[in-house]
């Protein structure tokens, strides 16, 4: 046994107990038809012509339904007698790389076989100028710029870095999304102070000078399902979207406890969030431009998702992780990303624990409380799945006399295998 090992074999687990969180649970339940008809509706969609090269701009979060809303968008234009094809639209995800934000795409699901059009995927850019109050410079994806029209679809819910009229959304992907890694440092160059405001400037620069047709909107409940789809024409996605973000904010998902001395998440990923996890659930943050959410001592993570490939970006939030989680880490994948936003703290490297016990034990043992055995302990699988989490047994009395959670099971102790690692997911 290590040092490490005997330091932390005295700290004891507490008993845990399985909890539902309640949210509002209203989807639309056929995303079909829902969306074809309002697509139909849209007076953009009737300007499109026969032989009209149309740019689908996807990005790279993991949204639920998305790649059936591309494929309705795809079939939609396709039977306008246009021709349809799939940008990547992530800005420096994937690495920076044409060939990294492709398998992004294929990795979410956006394949040819099932959409119906072929991904065209470039880091290249076209200069369109500069935005008349600041002078920001302004770029796109050369392959949008090169076609006859753009359509945009994307999730629009609060960021993890700033908050302001805009946050991620469609005024976003229009701005860092198609604008590549030149568009996203342009954007990030001032440091996410300004984030919102050159979010809007860019983006009605672009919407001003391309030829964008219109835009799908999604927002999802708390269950990560599709609760709203809105088709917007170029001109009214700036007027609309921010009484969607409103929504979205109202929809989001949280932890119904004030103050815990210990968080534990199983996985964080690219594909849950632009950084690994929601920073606002955690109520933890890499820039001063945002605040709120409950207060934690400690924040640990156990894995990185494969989707996320390599991409570990958030890990330096928190304060303990995995050698599983380590080992998945490519620096490559990871360190684009802060580069481009100009924040090194969500990429350094918090406390690496050989397995799940000993990073919980460590969180446990710096958590500053005097009875080790009274922590606030929470676990959950990630940011957007947050229905049913595991709470200690000393939080069983606030979940019992509150009427956002169900209490499901009596306590329990958590099964390890050998190697200490969890023997059961949340």
């Amino acid at each position: 046994m290590s040092i490490i090992d005997d330091l932390l074999k005295p700290i004891p687990l507490p008993r845990m107990i399985r909890v539902k969180q309640r949210f509002e649970r209203r989807q639309i339940e056929n995303i079909e038809e829902t969306l074809s008809s309002k697509i139909a509706d849209n007076p953009e969609y009737g300007s499109i012509k026969p032989g009209m090269r149309i740019a689908i701009a996807v990005g790279s979060r993991g949204i639920t339904n998305l790649p059936l809303c591309v494929k309705i968008i795809v079939e939609m234009v396709r039977s306008k007698g246009a021709d349809p094809f799939i940008v990547p639209a992530m800005g420096s995800h994937g690495g920076a790389t044409a060939s990294g934000q492709e398998d992004m795409l294929m990795t979410m699901g956006i394949r040819e076989a099932y959409v119906g059009a072929p991904i065209r995927a470039t880091m290249e850019t076209m200069d369109l100028g500069q935005t008349a109050k600041n002078r920001l410079p302004v770029v796109i994806d050369r392959y949008a710029h090169e076609a006859d029209g753009i359509v945009i679809i994307n999730r629009i819910k609060p960021h993890v870095a700033f908050q302001g009229t805009y946050e991620s959304g469609l005024m976003k992907m229009i701005t860092i999304g198609l604008g590549k890694q030149r568009g996203a440092e342009n954007c990030h160059r001032l440091g996410f102070g300004t984030m919102a405001e050159n979010i809007r400037e860019i983006a009605e620069s672009v919407i001003q000078k391309q030829n964008i047709l219109f835009a799908v909107g999604i927002i999802e409940n708390a269950y990560h399902q599709t609760y709203a789809l809105e088709v917007m024409g170029k001109h009214e996605i700036a007027a609309r979207e921010p009484d969607m973000l409103l929504l979205a904010k109202k929809l989001a998902p949280r932890l119904y406890f004030d103050q815990l001395d210990v968080l534990i998440m199983d996985e964080i990923g690219k594909d849950i969030s632009g950084t690994g996890f929601d920073t606002s659930v955690v109520g933890r943050y890499h820039t001063p431009y945002i605040s709120g959410g409950p207060v934690i001592t400690r924040i640990g993570v156990l894995d990185l998702t494969e989707r996320s490939h390599g991409n570990a970006n958030g890990i330096g939030i928190v304060d303990f992780t995995t050698r599983r989680l380590f080992d998945k880490f490519i620096p490559e994948q990871t360190y684009p990303n802060s580069l481009t936003s100009t924040v090194p703290i969500s990429v350094k490297i918090p406390m690496v624990l050989a397995s799940d016990l000993l990073l919980i034990k460590a969180a446990i043992k710096t958590c500053q409380i005097p009875d080790f055995k009274q922590v606030r302990l929470v676990r959950f699988k990630n940011t957007i799945a947050l229905d049913e989490i595991e709470i200690s047994e000393n939080l069983l009395t606030e979940a019992e006399q509150s009427d956002q959670m169900e209490v499901l099971t009596s306590p329990y102790n958590w099964e390890f295998d050998d190697a200490g690692n969890f023997n059961c997911p949340v």
